[in-house]
């Protein structure tokens, strides 16, 4: 396999737009059985290299299940060192622990897998760039047909549980932090349909019009789809080191300016938020040591406040230098799942999901994004998601919150809902 390929430039005045170019490679990239397509929508972040990555086709594919999966991915890289795209189910979990999972599986994505691209395209201030492929594929590209837009069927929203159910569980998990098992934990609720009928695409496009997040992606795994509209990173590798920006703490966006800035200054002061976001930058510097040069782990910001359609969100980032003796992938492998979709100490946390949760999580609060032929990667956290399994019509997405002892049930599932807002209106359409 040739490693080392030529880039080929389009100018896209012809094409009208960067949101025009966008959709075009979208539409052409979604044709394919696998696809990824991964867009930051403009927002200013130090460590990515595009604006928008667009991998189609797959010349070499790896599905694995929990057991050596993560082997399985370190000798797929070392055999093809080229640009791969792909899922990290959170599954992967019983692997990387002795945990396991029991609910169901409805949407049955895999739990691990990654492919080579046939073509990966980035888009950088309005420039195509073929990275990997034949350049005649840009013109395909702009030949693409955007105009027909796929008409999507009614479809019946149902909560797994009800309101009740979510605050007795809350207080279930007040119960194991007042004894001391946990520290926090994690919860989430599945919303979900049966025999509905979309169109991946358009509802992708919608639902990045209503929530643009810069980490958002189209994910397909032939039948399979993620519609995400993340803004979590998970990890990240730049040269010698790791980035990890964990999320904790939400509150809603005001009414107008002055209202979004109290909003803000409430949200960086809020003690019970704080609490929770320091809680997980603890567990992900332990989770970070493993994999780290001694004394480089470092909090490089600590609840810095961000803002996003829906909510604003405290986030903090932890960086750390990786021990040259030690492959990449096992930093991943170290560090999974992400500790902000799990709780304190981590392993009991997720005991106590498998135990309170009454869905299997799946590729939710999984990771998916890229890994380059020198081997950087990014990988988002799977949440704020439409998950859907097109020959079964089942659809999901789940949302949730971290629960501490300080936590008021109420205004956990008031959180909930508010997280969902975004995704229930994508489903729902225009009215």
């Amino acid at each position: 396999m040739v490693k080392n390929h030529p880039f080929f430039i389009l100018n896209l005045q012809r094409m009208n737009t960067h949101e025009l170019s966008k959709r075009k490679a979208l539409a052409w990239a979604a044709q394919f059985e696998h696809c990824c397509f991964l867009d930051a929508h403009g927002y200013a972040d130090a460590y990515g290299r595009y604006d928008v990555l667009v991998a189609a086709g797959s010349e070499m594919t790896l599905y694995a299940n929990a057991g050596n999966a993560f082997a399985q991915l370190k000798t797929f890289y070392e055999h093809n060192r080229s640009w791969m795209f792909g899922l990290l189910s959170y599954d992967l979990k019983n692997e990387t622990e002795k945990l396991h999972s029991a609910h169901p599986d409805e949407l049955e994505f895999p739990e691990l897998f990654f492919f080579v691209p046939e073509y990966l395209i980035g888009i950088n201030n309005g420039v195509l760039v073929m990275i990997h492929g034949n350049s005649a594929a840009l013109r395909d590209i702009e030949n693409t047909d955007i105009n027909s837009k796929a008409i999507i069927g009614d479809i019946s929203i149902t909560q797994k549980i009800d309101k009740q159910r979510y605050l007795n569980a809350i207080e279930q998990i007040r119960g194991h932090i007042n004894r001391g098992d946990i520290y926090e934990l994690t919860f989430c609720q599945e919303f979900f349909a049966r025999n509905a009928k979309l169109d991946p695409l358009t509802t992708y496009e919608r639902l990045s019009e209503v929530s643009p997040s810069p980490f958002s992606g189209f994910l397909k795994i032939g039948n399979k789809y993620i519609l995400s509209a993340s803004p979590e990173r998970f990890l990240c590798k730049r040269g010698n080191t790791l980035i990890s920006q964990p999320i904790k703490g939400t509150a809603r966006r005001g009414a107008d300016a002055a209202e979004d800035k109290l909003i803000k200054t409430q949200l960086r002061a809020d003690r019970k938020e704080q609490a929770e976001n320091v809680m997980i930058v603890d567990l992900v510097r332990n989770d970070l040591t493993k994999s780290a040069v001694a004394g480089s782990v470092e909090v490089t910001e600590l609840f810095g406040i961000y803002s996003f359609a829906q909510v604003h969100q405290m986030i903090s980032t932890i960086t750390c230098k990786l021990d040259p003796d030690l492959h990449f992938v096992d930093a991943i492998r170290n560090t999974f799942p992400m500790g902000s979709m799990t709780g304190a100490p981590k392993i009991r946390a997720m005991e106590l999901i498998e135990e309170i949760e009454q869905s299997r999580r799946g590729a939710y609060s999984g990771a998916f994004g890229y890994i380059t032929p020198d081997g950087d990667f990014d990988l988002n956290v799977v949440i704020r998601s439409i998950l859907y399994n097109a020959d079964k019509q089942y659809l999901s997405f789940q949302v949730g919150g971290a629960i501490t002892y300080a936590s008021d049930p109420i205004r956990e599932y008031e959180e909930c809902m508010l997280k969902a807002t975004a995704l229930i209106e994508t489903l729902k359409g225009p009215q």
